[in-house]
């Protein structure tokens, strides 16, 4: 999953992210019968953060994984913060066994591979919001990220990318790597470059009355880094393209521009930051020639 995270509180020299591929339903999962391994999970705070640390010394051995407060572990030298898969278990519980299945396996990766060097081949920008940004630089300490600003309340994160686990790239990982700045943000929109198909292969076109989407991959919305990547489809839905990015793996496009279509779009968006594990923004977008527009 993308929002809970672990920090290195007591070096500041990384940040993880759980890596998640949340597709986005409609109304399935809004429907649906509480399995039984969901009712064995304790629904008080602390309760939950006992349990999550338990699941994690089964894969970790007892000495990794210590709890300091309700929804706050300690895994290794790195912090891992529950407030966010807690809140999305108590509002689907359904879907919650299997996101702390998630967690716990990111969690574990994350924890395996933290110190391992970094290499070029797995640097990627993610899109993230500016509220996650700033509680990422409260829980390191204030440490200093490489970000770029997207739109109003957006962020491009740089990132190095694993099966499981993504890790914020810190100054420090930019040096190993003998890069600035500028060409840490080059090289991870070269790298995704080489592993994207093209707009026009994986966006439907958009008819009137429908919402596209793309859905499962967490670098979905790091295309919205690549406005004039998406001219495409915009041409091909009568120069009309609106987007929006409510969760961390999601895209949702529209290609008519009326107060019925902008409102419903709106308000599967709304609907989905309420209930997903891993929320990004409730911005709308309206692609142009010369970039993206905030759709008040």
């Amino acid at each position: 999953m993308s929002r809970p995270q672990l920090y290195d509180g007591g070096h500041m020299s990384e940040v993880l992210l759980i890596r998640h591929v949340y597709a986005v339903a409609l109304a399935a999962h809004l429907f649906c019968v509480v399995p039984a391994a969901a009712q064995n999970i304790p629904t008080d705070e602390a309760g939950f953060t006992t349990y999550v640390a338990a699941r994690l010394r089964k894969v970790l051995g007892e000495g990794s994984v210590s709890v300091k407060n309700a929804l706050t572990l300690s895994v290794g030298p790195l912090q891992a913060n529950l407030d966010r898969i807690y809140s999305f278990c108590k509002a689907s519980p359904a879907g919650c066994a299997k996101e702390v299945d998630t967690y716990v396996k990111g969690a574990a990766e994350a924890h395996r591979n933290g110190s391992d060097a970094p290499t070029k081949d797995v640097v990627r920008v993610v899109v993230r919001s500016l509220q996650y940004l700033q509680q990422a630089r409260q829980s390191s300490g204030g440490m200093p990220l490489q970000t770029r600003p997207l739109v109003e309340g957006l962020v491009v994160v740089p990132v190095l990318d694993s099966p499981r686990t993504l890790r914020i790239l810190t100054q420090k990982d930019s040096a190993r790597l003998g890069l600035t700045a500028n060409q840490i943000h080059d090289l991870a929109l070269a790298n995704l470059r080489k592993v994207w198909k093209p707009i026009a292969e994986i966006a439907k076109v958009a008819e009137p009355g429908r919402i596209g989407q793309l859905t499962g991959d967490v670098f979905h919305p790091s295309r919205l880094v690549l406005a004039a990547s998406w001219a495409p489809l915009a041409k091909a839905q009568g120069g009309v393209l609106i987007v929006a990015a409510p969760v961390t793996d999601t895209v949702l496009y529209i290609g008519d521009d009326s107060p019925v279509a902008i409102d419903a779009l709106r308000s599967l968006v709304k609907n989905l930051l309420g209930r997903a594990p891993n929320p990004l923004s409730g911005v709308m977008l309206r692609w142009t020639p010369r970039g993206w527009q905030v759709v008040s």
